[in-house]
């Protein structure tokens, strides 16, 4: 796939050479100048059939962008799993605001709370809807091979630490990625003003995509008991006893 930028040199059939002024690859649209015209042109790169100046087709997909990249990294990481690195986890949750998930990969021990930063390992869905990529010198659309073994590149001592066996959560993670990609997956937070929910909370990763109607999924091994023991640890606390102390008589 050849870039596009300002600058580019394209060729449309009723309008001939053009050169681009902007790009909103959001959208799909471009502004051209053709000729001598001192006006841009707005061209769809879905429907306006814009060409490379050597003639290669400058395809658009319809389809809308994932807003999220959640998605793509459980594919990613369970193509790691087949690869003997399954001491990998992506841990993933909703900001604050509840507008864009969280994501976290770590590797090591399974410690959900206590996980390791490493840089380039965790991001956010509002900073991959304007910027597609993971920073791994990856590409935009990139296969999830592709993927693994840009992040083998980047941080090939962080990836390291994931080689080893862990067959129930490697188990647990290929059955999620089964019912939900590739439209859905899952997150790892919920609400706390209310009650944690009883199965596995699942998103949409574009607009449009229908709501998940498959079966209730199980939360990795381990997630409840490490919250039993932490909310058990916490009921085990209990405030000192007041001391009652005697007035003193009044002479």
């Amino acid at each position: 796939m050849k870039p596009i930028a300002p600058g580019t040199v394209i060729f449309h059939r009723h309008r001939g050479y053009g050169v681009i002024v902007s790009v909103n690859l959001l959208t799909g649209w471009i502004s051209a100048r053709f000729g001598s015209e001192v006006r841009t042109l707005d061209l769809n790169l879905s429907s306006d059939e814009v060409q490379h100046a050597d003639g290669t087709p400058i395809l658009f997909r319809r389809q809308p962008p994932d807003r999220m990249p959640h998605a793509r990294l459980m594919a990613m990481v369970r193509e790691l799993h087949a690869a003997g690195y399954q001491r990998l986890y992506l841990y993933s949750w909703p900001k604050p605001s509840g507008l864009h998930w969280r994501w976290h990969l770590f590797a090591g021990p399974r410690h959900w709370n206590e996980r390791p930063w490493r840089e380039g390992w965790y991001g956010s869905g509002a900073d991959y809807n304007f910027n597609p990529i993971f920073g791994w010198g990856d590409t935009p659309g990139a296969s999830a091979q592709d993927l693994a073994s840009a992040l083998a590149q980047f941080d090939p001592h962080g990836l390291a630490q994931a080689l080893g066996r862990d067959e129930d959560h490697t188990a647990w993670f290929a059955s999620v990625c089964d019912a939900l990609l590739p439209h859905h997956a899952y997150s790892m937070g919920w609400d706390h003003a209310g009650s944690m929910p009883e199965h596995l909370p699942v998103i949409a990763v574009r607009r449009g995509v229908e709501p998940y109607a498959g079966p209730p999924l199980p939360w990795p091994p381990g997630w409840m008991h490490l919250w039993k023991v932490s909310h058990a640890q916490h009921l085990q606390y209990a405030p000192p006893t007041p001391v009652r102390v005697r007035p003193t008589p009044q002479d």
